[in-house]
This record gives structure tokens, sequence and C-alpha cells, in this order.
């Protein structure tokens, strides 16, 4: 049986006829889904933004990252959802993260669009207590739930399996090199997505396109055959 996964690459450039050449390039390489970071455009515009994503012409996440975790946009807080909100029309998927005020994240939940409601700790990793909250509150507000935490040892990376196991409709993804089989992983409890890196790792642990596929098809190979 074929896993359900879906590897989205994030496409983190700067500016716009970067974001479309990188974004081709990524689709060539077999990218199912791409995450347009939008948080990473030096003056973004919604217009431009727009024409992008009707240019690209292919599955996309809509992310504009606030800082505190991990993301770049330095406008306001109104004007960060603002986007988000119009791309929601635009996009299969838009991420926003639970730190948000609930307001916002209902208001673009019932545009129809699927969001996905994410936290992420570049720091640490809780007890799979906390996790579990933290992914229960997001799946009350959202469709697909997403946690990203920083391991300090192999047991930090076992919780992020046991909370994959356990949950469905999650992204669970345990960060830097120690973590990075977990994202492989994710396709042996139907994770919907999982993230691999394009031209550029935009989080620690990300594995290339090519690495990721191939491992994926090395795992499935060896089910069918069994």
């Amino acid at each position: 049986m074929y896993s359900q996964t879906k590897i989205a690459i994030p496409i983190f450039q700067s500016k716009i006829d970067e974001v479309i050449e990188v974004a081709n390039d990524c689709i060539d390489k077999g990218a199912d889904i791409l995450e347009f970071r939008i948080d990473a455009l030096k003056n973004p515009d919604f217009n431009e933004i727009k024409h992008t994503i009707e240019e690209i012409n292919f599955p996309m996440i809509a992310t504009n990252r606030i800082s505190t975790e991990g993301g770049s946009f330095k406008g306001s807080e109104e004007e960060r959802i603002d986007i988000l909100y119009k791309c929601a029309d635009l996009v299969e998927y838009v991420d926003i993260e639970l730190q948000s005020d609930d307001e916002y994240i209902n208001m673009i939940h019932d545009t129809g669009v699927k969001t996905i409601v994410s936290y992420h700790d570049f720091e640490k990793t809780p007890e799979i207590d906390e996790i579990t909250y933290i992914v229960e509150k997001e799946q009350e507000l959202g469709d697909i739930a997403k946690v990203a935490f920083m391991p300090k040892d192999l047991d930090d990376t076992l919780k992020v399996l046991a909370i994959l196991s356990h949950c469905e409709n999650t992204i669970a993804i345990s960060m830097s090199d120690l973590g990075s089989y977990t994202r492989v992983m994710a396709s042996k409890f139907n994770s919907p997505i999982t993230f691999a890196a394009g031209r550029d790792a935009t989080a620690p642990g990300q594995i290339d396109i090519e690495t990721m596929k191939a491992l994926l098809n090395m795992d499935l190979n060896i089910m069918d055959e069994g």
C-alpha cells in the first residue's frame, strides 16, 4: 500500500522572479506541494503574490511566518494576516501559527481553505503530554496540526514519532540532523505532509527532495515485495 504523505518544498526567496524560478525547479524535481514562504519577500505586495501563485499554478501552502517561530515578516500582525486571508482563495493550504489570535485563525478557516495550524520550538522538545495538548488545540482550530521541535537526544525524536502514531491529520517533525529521520518516517504514519529541501534547507535537518524521494520509494518497494 502506497503512502499518502505528500512531499512539500518550502520556497524561501526574497525576489518574485527567484520564487518562480525555484518553484519550477522544485516541481521538476518531484515536489507534491510548494510552501510559499511569503515572509521571505523583501517587500510583500499582494498583487505580486497573487500573480506569482497564478503563474506557478501548482498545489501550494501559503505561509507568512512570524519572527518568533523562525519567520522573517517585518510588517504588523494585521498586515501579515491580511495577506494570508487574501491568499485563501488561491492556494490549497494556509499555514497559520497557533500563537496567532484565535479570531484570525477562525477567519481564515471560515474561507474554506484547508488550514495548517502550526507550532515551532527551535530550542527544545516538550514532554508528550504537552505536545498532545498543543496538537489537540491545533486540530480544534484547523484541519491539520503541525508541530516541530528541536531534540536534545534520541528520546526527544521518539516523542515526535509517538505523536505521529497516535494523532491523525498531524505533521510532526523533530528538527536537526538527529531528528531528520522523522521526516521520512512520517510516511509510515500516514502524516498528510512531510517537508524536504529544494535548493536550500529552510529548517534544521531538512533532507533534499531527491534523497527524500529515494528513501520513500525504497521503503515502499520493500513493503510491496513483502
